[in-house]
């Protein structure tokens, strides 16, 4: 009875430490909020609508220099305090794993989910999505865009592994997307708080519990399942 207990004790400290790195990457995220709201406002002495090529593109830049530093900062602290090498993990994971195959009802689900999203998509942004921005921002502009939402793919990815680790050594469930609930919650958020919109917010976690579902669907393919995020967000 007391090994049962400090079994649970442990699971469920274990779970909490995963969710604080979850929810240390959404920091990680929302530090754009005070540098677009707060400190370039002040700079600049305009609003982000207002800014020009040159403020759009550093703005850009140091988000993702943040965001980068900062994925890192908390990958290396669970590495360091939980024993997960996700960096390590990624080296020695191919994108098609062998000994692991995912199984054709799997691919039909996750090409299902791909084409939801892309369908989606095109209906919000009536037409191509890649094409509006690539005609609003031009080429300079449109590619540090594009390098953006990679390196937030990636911090979408991270919450999403470290929300599913925390939720399942609370419940023993490993089929249900909890990450995906987590990034809806979060992210989700972050988008309605940003962007001003509630359908905006409703969306984007919609898409997030789609993308912790792709996770699964991947068998926790990593690499993978980062290309199919970028695949289904960016296009």
């Amino acid at each position: 009875m007391e090994m049962s207990i400090e079994r649970k004790t442990g699971r469920f400290t274990e779970g909490l430490r995963y969710l604080g790195y979850a929810l240390e990457v959404f920091g990680v995220i929302g530090f754009e909020l005070l540098l677009a709201y707060l400190i370039e406002p002040k700079l600049y002495q305009r609003d982000i609508k207002d800014f020009d090529t040159i403020q759009t593109i550093i703005h850009w830049i140091v988000t993702c220099s943040v965001w980068g530093l900062g994925a890192y900062l908390v990958v290396k602290e669970c590495r360091k305090k939980s024993g997960l090498d996700l960096i390590d993990n990624l080296k020695n994971i191919p994108i098609f794993d062998r000994e692991n195959p995912i199984k054709a009802k799997q691919w039909v689900m996750i090409a299902a989910g791909t084409v939801l999203c892309l369908v989606s998509t095109w209906i919000d942004w009536n037409g191509s999505k890649v094409l509006t921005e690539f005609s609003r921002r031009g080429p300079l502009l449109f590619t540090f865009q594009y390098i953006y939402y990679l390196f937030e793919v990636a911090l979408v990815l991270l919450i999403i592994i470290f929300g599913q680790m925390a939720f399942e050594k609370w419940s023993g469930n490993n089929s249900f997307p909890f990450g995906g609930v987590l990034v809806a919650l979060t992210w989700g958020l972050g988008h309605w708080l940003s962007k001003g919109s509630m359908a905006t917010g409703l969306y984007t976690a919609a898409g997030g519990f789609v993308f912790g579902s792709v996770y699964l669907l991947t068998n926790r393919n990593v690499k993978l399942s980062y290309i199919l995020l970028c695949i289904m967000f960016i296009l």
